[in-house]
């Protein structure tokens, strides 16, 4: 799979060789090859101008990095364990003969970023430009996520003292020691821990541990499923696996052979100059995508499965739900946008959404109560924008609930947006990613790569999801098909319409970037003329319900009953709700404290989830905060089935058993 991309002659690399020397000399009163810049590029972003999100950490890749003058004899570095890593655990790392600790003092989890990391010095060209001119380049084995020895609150008091000299008999040397935990799932390459001193804007190596395996690399893991179409009879289940092979998926007797695919540093996005994270400094090798479908199955039923091989080995057991069929009753699903990951132990990494363990929690105990037959993730799934081992973080964080019902999901700016990639918007959000792993990782029923719009109908639901990233002005192929599609629902068979995309129409929140206007006048009219009956979206990072608006009026007002729940009377249709649930992990925006619009009707600023439950006449929706699970916001929908409505397998249910040569003459009293 390749998206558009610039390519990249070998004698532009000399260009750049060159660019970038005389780039430094004028701005540095060292020669060219200077183990020194100077500090109006070190200590600004313009280097890190890919970047999308900067922070210290980020950019550490970035920093000149040598040898620390450290003639320390006694630095010692020990890993429990040492091998056979299992697929998850947390590995103790202990730092030993310190004689002078530090606060700036800190340790980093590293992975070779490609899998044959001897080609490294090979592609020290293409570090020249930003001045990366050391030895050994992160970028070779970029650090996964950091910990400061500070951590241990032992470390900088020293606590725990060994004493290394003595002179006759009484101590002269103190070491001191630290200890910290990380936690560690299987990337299937190798990982190393380095002691480095300088922080993270002038980092030094102090000392590393050998590498550490994990004890199966091929392991099937991080499984998870996704519907087809709209029958409730197969779904497909993608897996990552170190292992090239097909592999299979066995489930009540039967059994079905995966389709493999991968992608390459070649698939990444990239400006000519400055390299994205995905094809450069955040690259990592994501193994192979596992894919197959699971037919013969029957809708709203449980199943079980397992997934892998005899030689790889094979995954646990589990358990799935199959969503309603489209044209069914009864829907209970829950939606979402703008998740991410965040790490289990004190780590910090590249970029962190700090609900998502919360929301991921409370979304698992949803979907073990068994009240959950589908989720939708609408928008900004991961957050690995461009540091790609983030996605298996992000394909182990999800597993528990992903792994049992069907998890659909939208494609958002953080998967898709890039220079010069056909996106609508040029901003580096996906680090370079441009949508690849995105689509690989979650394949959804859509007519071709790189057109992430689609459409599922469960139960009484028909669901309209597009791409906010791709053209969806007048007469674009996105928008003749969201058209298409919309006015073709067959509302008898399901009475509801949700559209969902990833940025809003509407919301309260200050921001430059989070209305289109432009989207706002091409696409909202054809909301209205389809009687759409919801819009939910993401991008922006809390909860907001509007009142059935059109072009900033409201059209109709929900009454408020004595338990707070609002309801809107879709019996004289006026204008779609709108609601933004970008809350399931990205660190929380803000509202407008003042002057704030009429259409908004509701506003939460905490992390949490949607939960929805959709009949014929009623589509009701609660807004769960995920650290109290307590119910922040609650209305519903309600619109009465017409006489052409009416379920035909009702009224031949209500004759069954009636002879058919007899009148009914209960129909005359």
């Amino acid at each position: 799979m390749h998206f558009p991309l610039m390519e990249t002659s070998s004698s532009s690399w000399v260009f750049k060789f060159f660019f970038a020397c005389l780039l430094i000399f004028f701005l540095s009163s060292s020669p060219c090859f200077s183990w020194r810049l100077h500090p109006s590029i070190i200590n600004s972003t313009i280097e890190h101008q890919n970047h999308t999100f900067i922070s210290e950490f980020r950019v550490v890749t970035r920093r000149l990095l040598n040898e620390c003058p450290d003639p320390n004899p006694y630095l010692q570095i020990e890993v429990t364990p040492n091998s056979n890593l299992a697929d998850e655990e947390y590995v103790t790392v202990t730092i030993s003969g310190v004689l002078v600790p530090d606060e700036h003092d800190w340790v980093a989890m590293i992975s070779p970023s490609n899998s044959d990391i001897s080609k490294c010095p090979l592609n020290e060209v293409l570090y020249i430009e930003t001045g990366d001119l050391t030895k050994l380049p992160l970028l070779c084995h970029y650090p996964i996520k950091a910990q400061y020895l500070g951590v241990d609150q032992d470390y900088l008091k020293c606590t725990k003292k060994e004493c290394k000299e003595y002179d006759n008999g009484k101590c002269v040397l103190n070491t001191c020691s630290g200890s910290l935990k990380f936690h560690v799932i299987n990337i299937r390459t190798e990982i190393e821990f380095v002691f480095f001193a300088g922080g993270f804007d002038t980092p030094c190596i102090l000392t590393r541990s050998n590498p550490v395996k994990f004890a199966n690399p091929k392991q099937p893991l991080y499984g998870h499923l996704s519907s087809i179409d709209s029958t409730g009879t197969s779904m497909r289940l993608t897996w990552v696996s170190g292992d090239k092979e097909p592999q299979q998926v066995q489930y009540e007797n039967r059994k079905q052979t995966s389709e493999v695919t991968t992608y390459t540093q070649d698939d990444m996005c990239s400006e000519s100059l400055i390299p994205s994270p995905a094809k450069d400094f955040g690259w990592h090798d994501p193994g192979f995508i596992h894919s197959t479908v699971m037919t013969g199955l029957q809708p709203s039923s449980i199943y079980s499965y397992k997934y892998g091989s005899d030689s790889v080995g094979w995954s646990n057991q589990f358990q799935f739900l199959t969503p309603p069929a489209g044209g069914s009753n009864e829907l209970k699903f829950l939606v979402y946008g703008d998740m991410g990951k965040a790490p289990h132990d004190a780590s910090i990494e590249h970029y962190i959404q700090p609900g998502a363990l919360s929301v991921v929690q409370a979304l698992t105990d949803e979907v073990d109560s068994g009240n959950v037959e589908s989720i939708f993730h609408i928008g900004d799934i991961s957050y690995a924008t461009g540091f790609l081992v983030e996605w298996d973080f992000f394909l182990q964080l999800i597993s528990p609930v992903a792994s049992q019902v069907s998890y659909m999901t939208a494609i958002g700016n953080h998967e898709r947006d890039y220079q010069e990639s056909g996106s609508v918007y040029i901003t580096p959000d996906s680090g370079g990613e441009c949508g690849v792993p995105y689509e690989t990782y979650f394949p959804m029923p859509t007519a071709a790569k790189d057109k992430p719009w689609y459409s599922i109908e469960q139960a009484s639901v028909h669901f309209t999801i597009i791409s906010t990233e791709h053209n969806w002005s007048e007469n674009s192929e996105q928008y003749e098909w969201m058209k298409r599609d919309m006015a073709t629902v067959d509302r008898s068979k399901t009475p509801w319409l949700i559209f969902m995309g990833h940025r809003p129409m509407y919301t309260s929140t200050d921001g430059v970037f989070s209305v289109d206007k432009n989207f706002v006048k091409d696409v909202e009219p054809l909301l209205l003329d389809n009687k759409v009956d919801l819009a939910f979206f993401g991008h922006v990072h809390n909860y907001e319900r509007t009142c059935a608006v059109y072009q900033e009026e409201c059209k109709a007002i929900p009454t408020i009953d004595e338990n707070g729940i609002s309801t809107y009377d879709n019996n004289n249709y006026s204008a779609p709700v709108h609601a933004v649930m970008g809350m399931a992990g990205f660190t929380l925006d803000k509202f407008k404290t003042d002057d704030v619009d009429s259409w908004s009707l509701r506003r939460i600023s905490n992390f949490g989830y949607v939960r929805g439950h959709a009949t014929k006449e009623e589509i009701h929706f609660e807004f769960v905060n995920a650290n109290t699970r307590q119910i922040e916001d609650s209305f519903r929908i309600i619109k009465r089935q017409s006489s052409e409505f009416v379920d035909v397998s009702q009224i031949m249910n209500r004759f069954a058993g009636m002879p058919m040569d007899e009148p009914n003459t209960q129909s005359h009293k």
